[in-house]
């Protein structure tokens, strides 16, 4: 059994939802993002999501953008990112899923890209930008190399795009919480519901939403809510860290003690 799905089939049997905490590689530089991949790891975090920064991060918010013009500005290259993963895949059998998006990897090929994410430790990779209509090659390529593909759904996708998603996404499907870009909110995304449970008809694939979340009491009253069976929590971590005054250090504890409250609300 593949590791995303070994840890979403633990986490059905403590009747459980999967943190998925989100790392810019690179933010403010490579030393850091590893401490805090591993204080996220230390918290509870079943899932890591590690963005691979790029000049024009489509659909997120000021705060990764931000990250992600630090990690650049730092000198961050993919050759990091992969460096990373495996020094990361040395420490913890958690499930590590890069995000990026398409300009890059095509830039270095499908097949070549996935042989080295997958040589590197990670077992599935988010491709943001890329539209599930177009995305076959790159599916194959995933599947070559016994690497997930995680697509992104909004809750304004129609059911063909659903069901498309529903045949060829593996891993986990990111559910969009809400319209618009990442970032930090407080209220409770009331569309993801509907996403989610037309995707729970027509694949048994799990669903973890993302878009917003950052509050413990707003991610058990979406768990609550919905059949959803994780979080995606990023910006606010990001800015956890980014505003936390001290050596990187404590800024890292911060981010961790955070960690540990929204890794608690997902044991609703």
């Amino acid at each position: 059994m593949l590791r995303l799905a070994r840890t979403f089939a633990a986490l059905k049997e403590r009747n459980e939802r999967a943190f998925v905490p989100f790392v810019t590689c690179g933010d403010p530089d490579l030393k850091t993002t590893e401490a805090l991949a591993l204080a996220y790891l230390e918290a509870g975090a079943d899932v890591l999501e590690i963005g691979i920064p790029f000049t024009d991060p489509l659909a997120d918010g000021p705060t990764i953008q931000r990250a992600s013009e630090r990690a650049l500005r730092a000198g961050t290259t993919m050759d990091d990112a992969f460096e990373l993963l495996a020094r990361l895949r040395q420490q913890t059998d958690a499930p590590l899923v890069p995000m990026t998006y398409i300009n890059p990897v095509w830039q270095m090929g499908f097949d070549e890209f996935a042989r080295r994410a997958k040589e590197a430790g990670a077992d599935a990779t988010i491709i943001s930008d890329l539209p599930p209509e177009e995305g076959a090659p790159w599916v194959t390529a995933g599947r070559k190399h016994e690497l997930d593909t995680i697509f992104l759904l909004a809750p304004t996708s129609d059911q063909a795009r659903v069901d498309r998603v529903a045949k060829s996404a593996s891993g986990f499907v990111y559910a969009v919480a809400r319209l618009g870009v990442t970032g930090a909110r407080t209220d409770v995304p009331l569309e993801v519901g509907d996403l989610v449970a037309s995707l729970k008809k027509v694949c048994d694939t799990p669903v973890c939403a993302g878009f917003g979340f950052s509050q413990p009491d707003q991610i058990r009253r979406t768990i609550e809510a919905t059949n959803v069976d994780g979080i995606v929590v990023a910006s606010a971590l990001i800015d956890r860290f980014e505003k936390t005054e001290g050596t990187p250090a404590q800024r890292v504890e911060a981010a961790k003690s955070y960690a540990l409250e929204l890794k608690d609300a997902t044991r609703a």
